[in-house]
């Protein structure tokens, strides 16, 4: 009896040195970590144990040195709309918070929280794992996001036709609308910045989606005249164009602008422009007559002529009616090879062009004064027919004659008038074929001859 309480007493001391042993222990770590990480801390995988918080700070605040020089590209489909650095943006890991953090392991609020973990991280290896933010100003990326929205967000506009007194006085095709999905962009670039954690990259691209917004009233239901879409587009440039014959352009072109074409009518340029003179505002401009070139009423009308005509043969409609410059205009090369022309001269020589599309045709101009540009836009119903329209072919090419000079009593001596200019002679043509739905085809060549033209100037005789 007096043996076995001997070995409980023993035992008990035993015990009881063992517990002030790990106490004595658990004070010296304790101690040796008063102001420095708990072991096994980690931060991002990244083992802190032992270090101080200082230390922690310095380490990322040496990583927020690459991410000030990140830039970031946000792309609206191929096109760079925005450019933005890390600098900008102050892209930053919180050096000081996770620092913070990290400290916290061993230290909770929590007795009982606080001694596990520090008998965890001490003495059982045990790890405990923090994971860094990346974090940046969020306002800045919500301007950029809003100067994006003002400059490409658009609303859907509906289609406009007002008809009266058989004309179309006012129209406008309806136009899609676009919105950006910002909402989307802004968890995608947040994504993208989270990728700098394990990938180090200096160029990062960012895409902003767009959706669009379609108008509520399209063009088919803004008529009842069939009319539903773009069938084609004419365009010739007038460059070098004396003031006056401009003005005669825009407004013969002016006449046409909201013209209606029923199906199966055919159509003629001069039953449309009506009467070409001073009395209806034209001006005089240079125009070929009786196998001169003079200044007459409505020079420039050609151009307007040459346009319908090349907007007709994009849309695929029959040409009843066209004729050919008596000489090659410098105007209508300037954006074409020669042969596509139309001249018109009231009432014989005329352009008629036959509507055998699905609907009636709406007939746009526009004059570009800017760039000199003067478009035709027939909008109607397409059915699928296919054109093909070969490249001009120039043959037969002869020089002009030589300038000729005539003695002019009118003017005073020593006055050069130039009154006609040169032009080099041709045979131009080209082959047009349309394939309609059903695998009809009708073809046409177009043929042009083009006489050489000589130079005229006036010499003045008079004292």
């Amino acid at each position: 009896m007096i043996a076995y309480r001997k070995v409980i007493r023993i035992f008990f001391y035993g015990l009881l040195f063992a517990l002030l042993l790990f106490v004595k222990i658990f004070i010296d770590k304790e101690n040796s970590f008063k102001d420095k990480i708990y072991p096994h801390t980690r931060i991002d995988n990244v083992d802190f144990g032992g270090r101080t918080r200082k230390y922690i700070t310095e380490y990322f605040d040496k990583k927020n040195l690459s991410l000030v020089k990140v830039n970031f590209e946000i792309k609206l489909y191929d096109e760079t709309v925005a450019t933005l650095s890390g600098g900008q943006i102050n892209l930053n890991y919180d050096g000081r918070g996770l620092a913070e953090r990290a400290f916290l392991i061993g230290r909770s609020a929590n007795i009982w929280s606080r001694f596990y973990q520090k008998m965890a991280s001490m003495f059982f290896r045990q790890s405990f794992q923090i994971d860094s933010n990346i974090d940046f100003d969020h306002d800045e990326i919500r301007q950029t996001v809003t100067r994006l929205e003002t400059s490409f967000d658009k609303p859907a506009k509906n289609a406009l036709f007002k008809f009266e007194n058989n004309k179309v006085l006012s129209f406008r095709q309806e136009e899609n609308g676009l919105k950006l999905k910002s909402g989307e962009f802004l968890n995608d670039f947040a994504a993208q910045v989270y990728t700098l954690k394990t990938k180090r990259q200096t160029r990062i691209i960012v895409q902003i989606k767009s959706q669009p917004i379609y108008p509520e009233i399209t063009l088919a239901k803004a008529n009842n005249f069939g009319i539903e879409e773009l069938i084609g587009e004419g365009k010739s440039d007038y460059t070098h164009s004396i003031p006056e014959r401009v003005h005669n352009v825009i407004l013969a072109s002016s006449k046409f602008n909201g013209v209606l074409i029923p199906k199966d009518k055919v159509f003629s340029f001069n039953e449309t422009v009506g009467d070409i003179s001073s009395s209806t505002g034209y001006q005089p401009a240079y125009i070929i007559k009786n196998g001169k070139t003079v200044l007459g009423d409505g020079g420039g009308v050609c151009q307007v002529s040459t346009t319908l005509f090349r907007a007709a043969l994009n849309s695929g409609l029959p040409i009843v009616e066209r004729n050919a410059h008596a000489y090659r205009v410098g105007y209508y090369e300037n954006d074409a090879k020669p042969g596509l022309d139309a001249t018109v001269f009231s009432p014989s020589v005329d352009l008629k062009i036959k509507n055998d599309t699905p609907a009636y045709i709406l007939v746009q101009t526009e004059v570009d004064e800017n760039n000199n540009l003067l478009y035709f836009r027939f909008y109607g119903k397409k059915d699928n027919r296919q054109v093909n329209i070969s490249a001009p072919v120039l043959w037969d090419v002869q020089p002009p004659p030589t300038d000729l000079y005539q003695d002019d009593p009118t003017l005073k001596k020593g006055v050069v008038k130039q009154v006609d200019f040169a032009a080099w002679g041709g045979k131009a043509s080209f082959d047009y074929k349309v394939t309609y739905p059903g695998g009809r085809v009708e073809e046409k060549k177009f043929f042009s001859s083009y006489k050489p033209w000589q130079a005229v100037f006036l010499v003045g005789t008079a004292d």
